[in-house]
């Protein structure tokens, strides 16, 4: 009686085992079958047996892809609920049939074999060390099976991985090329040569294309293969011992580079094209005789979310970020896609900041990008592989990153978001190699500080000052010059008394050390979230017959600021947009503020509204008419403010806004005198933005960009239209010029697609 209990038990036990796999095949026909088929070995989607999930593996990534989709694919999203979901995952974990073996080797000596006598790094990278003709093996042990390792090892040439099969080509004029195609279409092909050179090349100037089948990669089946295996299986990354970086001969844009920046008008280096942020170009192919004539050249897409990227260009490679932090290196003659790389983000406070990205920082060969996650991520320039990824604080506090790094000699310099979720805001900077934190400089005050003293109370725990903007650099002095943003709560002061420094304001930070050289607030007790974020620009002018070096801002405010940049002394501003807060500013700089401006629980009117009259769209110099080129929004609104406790990482606003509907919000290009902040000329535009910006040219055009998805041409003199193509989309971002071949482009992100023009 008791051995057919225990046997009932043992089946009843058994079946209820299958249930779950048995529920979860069901789910799956149901809910995936129609792209992967019954069995999952895929059809229209791909085949899920094989245990080589490019997309992620981990249960959270694969509950992740199935319930929310997966960009730039087409996978769709697939909302169904938690247990359902999770049933389905572990049904697709019985696909691969048994457990992966357990290799038998020591993953110390395995490293030594990769990196020596195997050969493996000549070719492969592993926690951002070797080579670049073949796949990164870094995450190896989550998508490839041990029997698929050893068969590639020892079996090469038997399946290539796609974007590492062989070609060789030659060309009209002779030469022979070999490599591993990176890309191609029916018009171009990018590849990447033996010696790691990569080539765009276009069809026609072929006289040979060639995809033999067979690998370039050398056998290996000595007696230490296991070894091998485990290292390539067992072994963490981030333990692995650091090895000098020695950037590529071919693509090295080094800091003596990024300081001449204006040497190499073909390439856009830096986020402001260069360290003093003027966002011009001296190239001059395309004027106002012919710039009519311009003509859509090609297109990027992104895919989903709305783009404010500022692409960078190195010698006919254009690298691009998405809003998600993912990017791509693009050939910037033809668009096509040379590599691409994609960051599978957490569950970010979206509250607490804004989903986008807005570019890389180049140095040596390597890009960085700074992430909604709060990390700093270096990738190969080459080939988009992570280097290495660090931290620069908890994004589950409530912090981000949205802005491109600054890449100084040696350095990375990255600020937080932090203005709207009761926390506060730093600069930060890490070593270019390693990824080491070298110094942290915080943009409130802190204890021991004198201007600790004012905030009110315990206000400054919670104070806001984000860092959320690009900064610049004077390369003789070598100050960093940073922005921050409003003080927290945005419109109700009244727990805040006080100037609460340092809040709207330009710092001037020692690149060595963080120490804070000078400081200047722009908004003292900011009340309408007007920050302090908008371009600290560089530049030498003359100030009452005396050559002066001076930081030049148009400010959310609505003011014209001119500093001296060496000591942060106020020499002269004006409005440049419609304002009604401000009687003007001292002779300090201290706006004297109008009564009956500050929000209040009814409301206060005021111009101009939270957005401001400029905000982090790039303006522009040209130093040969001392120009400075800036768009510009007027709109007025009702501020209202709100007393509520702080919550670390919850929203703090302490109020809001309402637009005036009759005011609505129109906008400009205007052209100020960069040493006064006088008028020059004014292009009205039918919406104003804050985030559409302008690059002024050698060859007398201004490329504006507006809201409303025109990029606009002007003459840089006059202000006169030439020009204007309808983008069919918001702009959110400004353009620049490039140019590849002795050809002069320019190219702006329109919501999810990247356009550029050059002339016929």
């Amino acid at each position: 009686m008791r051995t057919r209990f225990a046997l009932f038990i043992a089946t009843a036990a058994a079946l209820f085992a299958q249930r779950p796999e048995r529920e979860g095949r069901q789910l799956f026909v149901r809910n995936c079958s129609a792209c992967h088929g019954d069995n999952a070995k895929g059809g229209r989607g791909s085949d899920l047996t094989t245990g080589d999930w490019k997309h992620g593996g981990s249960n959270e990534e694969l509950i992740r892809n199935i319930t929310k989709g997966i960009p730039g694919t087409q996978m769709p999203a697939i909302p169904m609920p938690d247990a359902d979901v999770k049933l389905i995952v572990a049904f697709m974990r019985t696909l691969g049939g048994k457990p992966d073996e357990r290799v038998d080797g020591d993953p110390e000596r395995g490293r030594g074999l990769f990196f020596g006598a195997a050969g493996c790094s000549k070719c492969h990278m592993f926690g951002g060390q070797g080579g670049r003709l073949g796949p990164d093996l870094t995450q190896a042990r989550g998508h490839i099976k041990v029997a698929d390792m050893r068969e590639a090892i020892t079996k090469p040439g038997e399946k290539l991985v796609r974007g590492f099969e062989t070609v060789q080509v030659r060309t009209k004029a002779g030469a022979t090329i070999r490599g591993v195609k990176r890309n191609d279409d029916t018009f171009s092909v990018q590849m990447m040569d033996t010696k790691e050179k990569i080539h765009l090349l276009a069809k026609k100037d072929l006289a040979s294309f060639e995809t033999p089948y067979v690998s370039i990669m050398p056998s290996y089946n000595g007696p230490d293969l296991n070894h091998l295996l485990a290292f390539l299986t067992r072994y963490d990354a981030a333990t692995l011992p650091p090895a000098p970086w020695m950037p590529a001969a071919d693509l090295n844009v080094t800091f003596e580079r990024i300081k001449n920046a204006k040497s190499e008008p073909h390439n856009w280096l830096t986020y402001w094209g260069n360290l003093e942020g003027h966002h011009n170009s001296s190239l001059k192919q395309i004027t106002p005789a012919n710039v009519s004539q311009l003509r859509s050249s090609w297109a990027h897409q992104f895919g989903a979310g709305v783009n404010e990227t500022t692409p960078l260009v190195v010698d006919g490679i254009m690298y691009v970020t998405g809003p998600l932090n993912d990017a791509a290196a693009l050939d910037a003659k033809t668009g096509r896609v040379i590599w691409s790389y994609k960051r599978r983000l957490p569950k970010v406070a979206s509250h607490c900041t804004v989903m986008t990205n807005r570019g890389f920082a180049i140095l040596g060969d390597r890009l960085y990008l700074a992430t909604l996650d709060t990390h700093l991520v270096a990738l190969d320039a080459k080939t988009g592989n992570v280097i290495w990824d660090v931290a620069v604080d908890d994004y589950t506090k409530g912090f981000s990153i949205t802005h491109a790094p600054l890449a100084i000699d040696g350095k990375l310099i990255v600020g937080v978001t932090s203005g709207e979720c009761a926390l506060y805001g730093w600069v930060d900077a890490f070593d270019a190699e390693s990824g080491k934190k070298l110094w942290r400089t915080h943009s409130i005050a802190q204890e021991g500080d004198p201007n600790r003293a004012t905030w009110a109370g315990d206000s400054a725990k919670y104070g806001g000052s984000p860092t959320w903007t690009t900064g610049t650099y004077d390369i003789e002095t070598g100050t960093i010059f940073w922005q921050t943003g409003n003080p927290g709560a945005d419109y109700d002061g009244s727990p805040r008394a006080g100037d609460n420094l340092y809040s709207c304001s330009v710092l001037a930070l020692d690149s060595k050390t963080g120490k804070m050289k000078w400081w200047f607030q722009f908004t003292p007790h900011d009340v309408h979230d007007w920050d302090g974020n908008q371009t600290p620009m560089l530049i030498d002018g003359m100030v009452r017959g005396q050559k002066r070096k001076l930081l030049v801002t148009a400010q959310r405010n609505a003011f014209f600021f001119v500093l001296d940049r060496t000591t942060g002394e106020f020499i002269t501003g004006r409005p440049f947009a419609k304002q009604t807060w401000a009687k003007g500013l001292d002779d300090k700089g201290r706006p004297i503020v109008l009564p009956n401006t500050t929000p209040t629980a009814e409301g206060n009117y005021v111009c101009p509204d939270a957005a401001g009259s400029a905000n982090w769209g790039a303006p522009s110099y040209d130093q040969s008419l001392n120009l400075f080129f800036v768009s510009v929004r007027e709109a007025c609104a009702w501020y209202k403010s709100v007393t509520k406790t702080p919550v670390p990482g919850e929203g703090f606003t302490g109020g809001g806004q309402e637009l005036d509907p009759k005011v609505g919000t129109p906008g400009a290009v205007r052209a100020l005198e960069a040493t006064t902040g006088a008028v020059r000329w004014n292009f009205p535009i039918h919406t104003g933005s804050s985030a559409t910006g302008v690059v002024s040219t050698a060859g007398g055009v201004v490329f504006a960009s507006s809201a409303d998805g025109n990029l606009i041409a002007l003459d840089s003199r006059t202000g006169r239209e030439l020009w204007h193509y309808q983008t069919g989309a918001n702009i959110k971002t400004g353009p620049i010029t490039y140019a590849v071949d002795g050809k002069q482009y320019v190219a702006i992100s329109s919501d999810a697609t990247l356009f550029t023009f050059a002339l016929p």
